[in-house]
């Protein structure tokens, strides 16, 4: 998922997809371990997938907080 995907997903949606893609890191980490994964370029693809989620919450919730004082 590229990043301006990421950026055309709702709240609700983006808490769903990081949620999504947790668990599927976790998947992909047991079958690792457990000697089934065999395309191991999903690892990192799946933590890029994790990183643009949470890189677009942070953008949302900075433009949220903006204009409020600290």
């Amino acid at each position: 998922m590229d990043i301006d995907k990421v950026r055309g997903l709702t709240d609700a949606e983006l808490e769903q997809a990081l949620v999504d893609a947790k668990r599927e890191l976790w998947q992909l980490r047991f079958d690792l371990t457990t000697r089934q994964l065999t395309d191991y370029g999903k690892i990192p693809q799946t933590r890029r997938k994790i990183a643009r989620i949470l890189t677009v919450q942070t953008e949302r919730r900075r433009v949220g907080t903006a204009g409020t004082p600290s």
